[in-house]
């Protein structure tokens, strides 16, 4: 038998699901309901791919750049760190992960929250400082994740850090739940869906022990 651990580090999905002011939130509806003259249910699902936690896409913040379904997956899986840098607000720095980059994998994951928000949307909650990007880049990491719902703060309309990561031709996770996770090394499994016209993914995202 296996002694591999695996942590679920996805947010539900629900009608409770936070999203920004605006966006739109998960709804279901039922087409087809199981009765005499019907052998299934069937459901009408509508929200935004930012729902959760998800893999924006370059397009989601270049309007030349590539939609979700044509990302390639390599990024999306192996090798990365979590840290855990707790902070209801604010940015987080490169001094804040300098002490934490020896012999860093290519994808890192920052623990924020001392509980992940699945239900409640709040404007204050932690991201990077683009010059934590670039420090991380220097550092050949190729994905970065959070769990909170941006790597910009919310009122950002620069959105520096996502400009970051494109320069940089980066991955992105959002809304992570780390909050049962211990800081360390990890496999980590987050595949974007193939929607090959989108601006972001779901993604059903696990750690595995090494």
């Amino acid at each position: 038998m296996s002694n591999t651990r695996i942590w679920d580090i996805s947010a539900p999905v629900d009608a409770q699901s936070p999203v920004f002011p605006g966006d739109s939130p998960y709804t279901q509806k039922w087409n087809w309901t199981l009765c005499a003259e019907c052998p299934v249910n069937v459901s009408e699902i509508t929200l935004s791919p930012h729902v959760g936690t998800h893999a924006d896409a370059p397009l989601h913040y270049d309007s030349q750049g590539s939609a979700a379904g044509h990302l390639p997956l390599a990024p999306f899986i192996g090798p990365c760190r979590v840290l855990h840098i707790l902070r209801d607000d604010g940015l987080i720095y490169p001094g804040d992960i300098a002490d934490h980059l020896a012999g860093i994998p290519p994808r890192l994951l920052v623990r924020s929250c001392q509980q992940a928000r699945t239900s409640d949307w709040s404007a204050a909650f932690a991201s990077f400082a683009p010059e934590t990007l670039d420090l991380l880049h220097q550092h050949g990491v190729v994905l970065v994740g959070i769990d909170t719902p941006s790597i910009d703060p919310a009122a950002s309309k620069s959105l520096d850090s996502h400009q970051r990561i494109r320069r940089y031709d980066m991955r992105v996770l959002e809304n992570l739940v780390l909050d049962h996770v211990p800081a360390g090394d990890y496999e980590l499994i987050a595949l974007p869906l193939k929607w090959t016209s989108a601006d972001a993914s779901p993604v059903r995202a696990v750690l595995r022990s090494l």
